[in-house]
C-alpha cells in the first residue's frame, strides 16, 4: 500500500512538471506566434488547440489520481473521507443530527423548506412514497384474525400548506395498507393552502391514482381558512363510508391498521377509537415507536398521555383495546353515530381543547373512548404548527361541559374566575345538544373516568406576584433545573404563575392538574438569604419551612420575602421584614369561593 502511494506521488509530480513545462511552451509559442501572425496563423491556432486538449487530458488524469488516492486511504483506514462543508445554519434544529453531507446550496433549500413546513420537506421529497416503516405493533397483533364482512371506511386527511410529498406518501400508505374491499374513499380537505404545489401538481397525482383506483380520492378546498375543526367537519359531511377515520395529512399508516378499528366498531357502534401513534422525527423523518397509553388532559385542556386503569394492565395482553378519558385528535368512529352525538363543535375555529370536548361529550352522552394498540399510525411531530392555539376553544368546552368545574380552566389560563371577558361565540346550540342527548353531569366523569384529574381547590390568589418596589418585575421560577426563584421582567406566562394556598403554601411556576404530581413550593432553607423552590413533597420530607403569611398588599413572611435592588439586577432575598408590600394578580372573592367550593368563606385575601 505504501509503495503504491509513493508511486502515485512520483506520477503526480511528473504530471505536474509536465503541466508547468507545457505552460512555459504555450507562453513562448504565443510570443513567437505574434511575430509570425499572418504567415503561420492557421498552423499556430491548430497547434494551440492540440496543446489545450493535451492540458485538459492531463487535468483529468490528475483528478482520477486524486480519487484513486482517496479510495486507497479509505481502504487502508476503513473510514470514509468526507469533504468538509461549511455549516450555514449551525443553530438550526433541522441540522442538529441530520444533513452533514449537504452542500451549501442544499442546506439553503432544506432550511427554507423547514421554516415553511416545520419538518424536513427536503428529505421527504427524496424518500420513496411507498417506503416501508417498522411494524411496531404488540406481537400478538400479527396473530389476530378479523371478519371478512367489516364495515367500509372513509379516510379523511386534513391539511394546511403541507408538503406535497408528505400528502402523497400518506395517500400511498393508506392505499397500500388498507384492503381495497374496505377502503371506500380518501377525502383530502385543504383549509385554503397558499402553496402552488397543492393545486395542479396534487391534482395530477390524484389523476394518476385514479388510473389504478377510479374515483378513490376526493379533494375539498375551502375558499377561505376556516380552521382545523371546520376542516374535519367538511370531510365528515362529504364521507359516505360506514366508518370515518379523521387523520392529519402528515401520517403513514402501518400494516393492518384499519381492520382492528373496523372490527371493534362492528361489535359496538357507540365506541369512538384512536390508533396508537408512533412519532416521526421532524428532522430525519425516522419513526420512533411510542408505548400504548391512554389519552388525558390537564385543566388548560392540553392533551397528554396517561396510564390506563389497572384493569387493562391486569389483562397482561398489550394488544387489547383500553378505555381512555379522552382522545388525541386522530379519531375513528361510526359515521352516523358520530353525527348523532354532535360530531364536532363548529364554533371551535382552531385547536386547543376540541379533542377534549369530543372525549367528554362521548363519555357523558352514551358512548365510550378506546385506544386500539393493534392499529398503529406514524405521525410527523412538527417543530411548529400551522395553526395557533385558540383559548376560546377551551373556554367553550368549560362553559358547555364542565358545570361548576369550569373555573379550573380559567385558573389554568390565568384568567379571573367568571369574568374573563373573552368572546367564545354562541354556545346555545351545544347546550341544547347536551339537553337533547340527556348527557350526564361532569362530576360523574371525574369520579368514574378520570379520578386522577384533581380540581384546583383551596386557592386564595393566583397569577403574577409583584413587589411594589419593582412593579415591572415578577416572581419567576428561574432557570430549570434549579432551586432558586428569581425576579424577572413580567411576561405573565406560566413560569411566573404563582398560587397562594389556604394552608399557606405558595406555589411558583404553574400548578399541577393531577393527583400524582407535586407543585413547586417556595421555601425558606433556614440558612443564607436566598429563597428556595422545591417540590412540595420533597420540602415536607426535608422539613423545610414552606408556609407563609400573606395578605393582598402586605408582606410575605416568616422571614420576609423581599427585593434587593442592585446595579446589574435585582434579587429576591429572605431577610428581616422592612415593610415591602406584595400583590397577586387575581384574588378569589368570597361569594365565588363559597359557591364553587374553592375555599371556605372565612378564608379570603
Amino acid at each position: 500500500m505504501r509503495f503504491g502511494w509513493f508511486k502515485g506521488l512520483l506520477m503526480a509530480f511528473g504530471v505536474a512538471s509536465a503541466l508547468v513545462y507545457l505552460s512555459s511552451i504555450k507562453t513562448e509559442f504565443h510570443t513567437h506566434s505574434e511575430r509570425l501572425q499572418r504567415a503561420h496563423h492557421n498552423e499556430c491556432q491548430g497547434i494551440l488547440r492540440r496543446m489545450e486538449r493535451m492540458e485538459e487530458d492531463i487535468n483529468r488524469l490528475l483528478n482520477l489520481m486524486e480519487k484513486f488516492e482517496k479510495k486507497e486511504q479509505e481502504a487502508e483506514t476503513g473510514v470514509k473521507v468526507k469533504k468538509l462543508v461549511r455549516k450555514l445554519y449551525p443553530n438550526s434544529h433541522l441540522f442538529r443530527k441530520w444533513g452533514d453531507e449537504l452542500s451549501e446550496e442544499e442546506q439553503e433549500v432544506a432550511e427554507g423548506l423547514f421554516q415553511r413546513y416545520g419538518y424536513n420537506a427536503f428529505l421527504s421529497d427524496r424518500l420513496p412514497l411507498n417506503r416501508e416503516i417498522p411494524d411496531t405493533r404488540p406481537l400478538r397483533c400479527a396473530e389476530k384474525r378479523y371478519p371478512e364482512d367489516l364495515p367500509s371506511i372513509s379516510v379523511i386527511l386534513i391539511y394546511l400548506d403541507e408538503a406535497l410529498s408528505v400528502i402523497k406518501r400518506a395517500v400511498r400508505s393508506i392505499i397500500d395498507k388498507t384492503p381495497a374491499r374496505l377502503l371506500r374513499e380518501i377525502i383530502l380537505v385543504d383549509d385554503h393552502s397558499s402553496s402552488d404545489d397543492l393545486m395542479d401538481k396534487l391534482d395530477e397525482y390524484i389523476s394518476s391514482i385514479h388510473e389504478e383506483h377510479p374515483g378513490l380520492v376526493k379533494k375539498i378546498r375551502h375558499s377561505e381558512q376556516l380552521g382545523l375543526t371546520q376542516a374535519r367537519l367538511s370531510g365528515w359531511e362529504a364521507a359516505v363510508g360506514d366508518v370515518v377515520a379523521i387523520l392529519d395529512a402528515h401520517i403513514e399508516v402501518q400494516v393492518q391498521w384499519a381492520e382492528p378499528l373496523l372490527a371493534r366498531i362492528k361489535e359496538d357502534r357507540t365506541v369512538v377509537l384512536t390508533p396508537v401513534f408512533d412519532k416521526i422525527s421532524f428532522d430525519d423523518l425516522m419513526p420512533i415507536p411510542y408505548v400504548t397509553n391512554a389519552d388525558g388532559f390537564d385543566w388548560a385542556l392540553w392533551c397528554m398521555y396517561e396510564r390506563f386503569k389497572s384493569e387493562w394492565y391486569a389483562l397482561k395482553d398489550e394488544s387489547q383495546p383500553g378505555k381512555s378519558p379522552s382522545i388525541m385528535g386522530i379519531l375513528v368512529a361510526d359515521r352516523k353515530f358520530f353525527g348523532e352525538t354532535g360530531s364536532l363543535d363548529g364554533g371551535m375555529k382552531i385547536y386547543g381543547g376540541e379533542n377534549v370536548e369530543l372525549g367528554i361529550r362521548v363519555w357523558l352522552c352514551g358512548g365510550s373512548i378506546e385506544v386500539v394498540p393493534c392499529s398503529k399510525i406514524a405521525h410527523i411531530e412538527r417543530f411548529y404548527k400551522p395553526y395557533a392555539p385558540d383559548l376560546s376553544t377551551a373556554l367553550r368546552v368549560a362553559e358547555v361541559w364542565l358545570d361548576d368545574y369550569k373555573y379550573n380552566v380559567e385558573v389554568a389560563w390565568n384568567l379571573p374566575i367568571g369574568h374573563h371577558g373573552l368572546d367564545i361565540g354562541d354556545v346555545s346550540e351545544r347546550k341544547k345538544l347536551r339537553e337533547r342527548l340527556k348527557c350526564k353531569p361532569f362530576q360523574l366523569y371525574l369520579d368514574n373516568l378520570y379520578p386522577m384529574l384533581e380540581p384546583l381547590q383551596d386557592l386564595l390568589g393566583y397569577g403574577a406576584l409583584i413587589n411594589d418596589l419593582q412593579p415591572a418585575q415578577c416572581v419567576d421560577q428561574g432557570p430549570l433545573p434549579g432551586f432558586t426563584p428569581i425576579l424577572y421582567g413580567c411576561h405573565f406566562f406560566s413560569s411566573q404563575h404563582c398560587y397562594y394556598h389556604t394552608d399557606g403554601k405558595l406555589y411558583i411556576g404553574g400548578i399541577k392538574s393531577h393527583k400524582y404530581k407535586s407543585n413547586n413550593c417556595l421555601v425558606d432553607p433556614g440558612a443564607g438569604v436566598l429563597p428556595g423552590l422545591y417540590q412540595c413533597n420533597v420540602a415536607q420530607q426535608k422539613k423545610l419551612h414552606m408556609f407563609w403569611d400573606f395578605k393582598q398588599g402586605g408582606q410575605i413572611q416568616k422571614r420576609c420575602l423581599e427585593v434587593v435592588t442592585g446595579e446589574v439586577y435585582d434579587r429576591l432575598v429572605l431577610q428581616q421584614c422592612s415593610g415591602q408590600r406584595w400583590t397577586i394578580q387575581h384574588v378569589t372573592d368570597a361569594i365565588t369561593a363559597q359557591k364553587l367550593h374553592i375555599i371556605s368563606v372565612k378564608q379570603v385575601l
